[in-house]
């Protein structure tokens, strides 16, 4: 299972959970449903860090 990083929409309050894809995950101060932060290093499909990638997938010609 990946880590992830998550933000309460109600105290927001950031923490890290260990969780899969699909989990709801809560927040371990208040309890609400917590949602996944989209942030941190972008990578290619080889695994490799994408040199200057703007995570945009829409308007990019495809990670080398």
């Amino acid at each position: 299972m990946p880590m992830f990083q998550y933000v309460c929409p109600a105290c927001g309050k950031k923490f890290d959970e260990l969780a899969k894809y699909s989990d709801e995950v809560r927040c371990p101060a208040c309890g609400a449903v917590a949602s996944r932060e989209w942030s941190g290093a972008v990578y290619s499909a080889t695994g490799k860090p994408a040199p200057h990638c703007s995570g945009n997938c829409k308007t990019c010609p495809g990670c080398k």
